[in-house]
């Protein structure tokens, strides 16, 4: 079933991507912003490594092999392609680099933000924030049924701050352990994190890499994505509804795990956290200058608040270095393999093929609608990041439609986002593919509802 639905979707890509050039010889632009070379061998041949790489990452659960192996490779192959394609084009070395250190220029500030918050995240976890949250769970001894809305419910706001991998794998520990012998609960219950994790990122700058892209791109300001709020809250309650009445009303097995102690300095860390978001935004909005600025800002002083813990504690190790290496490296250089892949054929010339067959062809509306559906198969990171490239005038209606549709839309398939994939490793075997297919109808009915909620709220 996997690799049908997969293969459809190549199809319907390579078909989008393999378009005769026609469309761009009226639109091709003097200062190669693209190379309009789509209908080339050479140009062909970039989109099947892209396909032929991308088909790695989405077998990563079979294969084992990190997703950001096969990515990187492909953008090298493909930006050597697109500098042979430019030389035989007449576009100059300098022109040649601007296009080149523009994708740069992208990456380094998406990556330096999001490593600041991962090292955040991981400082927060060594100081036992999210252990004493997981503890206190378990304690409180919530029936199934009561646990599967308290553990959907943290997930969905704590997606909001954290990403919805970190999300879900925190709270889907609580999941498994408390369900441990009720296999039926834990494949319900790592469902709604997923779908918890993924609509909860939606509304939010923070909560989302997809949502962080729109933000530093500038199509909406900080406040803009919160009203996303009622929608992102529709996409999840409505499946949620329908699976809570799969789970059995049983209480899980007493538990006599004794209470987590918070390390010290674990709610200055967390403080900190939250400063550093406002200085982020304060950056954006009143100096005007990008949030990764404030961020690093942050990390400075976490830096200098780590030295003060361990001159304060002599029995407390805190090595904020530490914290930045054990962060999320393989999603970090996926992000970069993505950013220059997506660069690279955007720059041959596909991304703007791609905008004509789908923006021009079928509108805002219902291109932003399938952004999400083809979301559920491709991660939301190249899809948000082509469709940023491809100079779309819309309003700022369409972009928050944009966002939401790609962030959760992911949560129609088990492989639809990192959550997803996450949990089905980390499970065994108890949350998969089919397990979360099951659910995709009424998933889709939530994705459904929310679009139609932020046309009754926003349109």
């Amino acid at each position: 079933m996997k690799g049908v639905v997969l293969f459809r979707l190549l199809l319907v890509l390579a078909g989008l991507l393999l378009l005769p050039e026609l469309a761009l010889a009226e639109v091709y632009e003097e200062d190669f912003k693209n190379l309009g070379l789509t209908g080339t061998e050479r140009g062909i041949y970039t989109v099947l490594i892209f396909i032929i790489a991308y088909g790695f990452v989405m077998a990563e659960e079979f294969t084992g092999m990190r997703k950001s192996k096969p990515v990187i490779l492909a953008a090298g192959i493909i930006w050597g392609h697109a500098a042979i394609l430019a030389a035989d084009k007449g576009v100059t070395v300098e022109q040649l680099h601007e296009a080149f250190e523009y994708n740069l220029a992208e990456f380094a500030a998406l990556m330096l933000f999001l490593l600041v918050a991962m090292t955040y995240i991981n400082a927060m976890a060594e100081r036992n924030v999210f252990e004493a949250l997981r503890s206190w769970m378990i304690r409180k001894k919530f029936t199934f049924k009561q646990l599967f809305w308290v553990t959907g419910i943290i997930t969905f706001f704590l997606s909001a701050v954290a990403d919805n991998l970190t999300s879900a794998l925190l709270v889907g520990a609580v999941v498994m352990a408390v369900g441990k012998g009720n296999d039926k609960f834990v494949a319900v219950g790592l469902v709604n994190l997923v779908v918890a994790a993924n609509a909860g990122g939606a509304f939010s700058p923070f909560g989302d890499i997809t949502t962080l892209m729109v933000w530093q791109a500038g199509y909406a300001e900080f406040f803009d994505f919160f009203a996303l709020f009622i929608p992102s809250v529709v996409n999840y309650v409505i499946p949620a509804c329908f699976m809570y009445m799969a789970i059995p009303d049983e209480s899980p097995e007493a538990s006599d795990e004794a209470a987590v102690v918070l390390k010290p300095g674990a709610i200055q860390v967390c403080v900190l956290f939250l400063l550093t978001i406002v200085t982020a935004v304060s950056f954006k909005q009143f100096l005007h200058l990008p949030p990764f600025m404030g961020m690093m800002v942050g990390l400075s002083v976490l830096m200098i608040y780590g030295y003060s813990i361990n001159k304060l504690y002599q029995d407390e190790s805190f090595d904020i270095f530490n914290k930045v290496r054990d962060a999320e490296w393989d999603t970090l250089f996926f992000f970069f393999g993505v950013v220059f892949a997506v660069g690279g054929l955007g720059y041959i010339g596909y991304l703007e093929l791609l905008s004509g067959a789908m923006y021009e062809g079928l509108g805002d509306t219902t291109a932003n609608i399938l952004v999400g559906f083809i979301s559920a198969v491709v991660d939301n990171i190249p899809v948000m990041f082509a469709v940023l490239n491809m100079d779309l005038e819309m309003d700022l209606y369409q972009w928050l439609l944009a966002t939401l549709t790609a962030g959760t839309g992911g949560s129609m398939l088990s492989v639809g986002s990192a959550a997803g994939v996450a949990l089905m490793g980390a499970s065994k075997h108890k949350y998969t593919f089919f397990s979360h297919i099951k659910w995709t109808p009424v998933i889709a009915l939530g994705y459904f509802a929310s679009i139609f909620t932020h046309y009754l709220v926003n349109g």
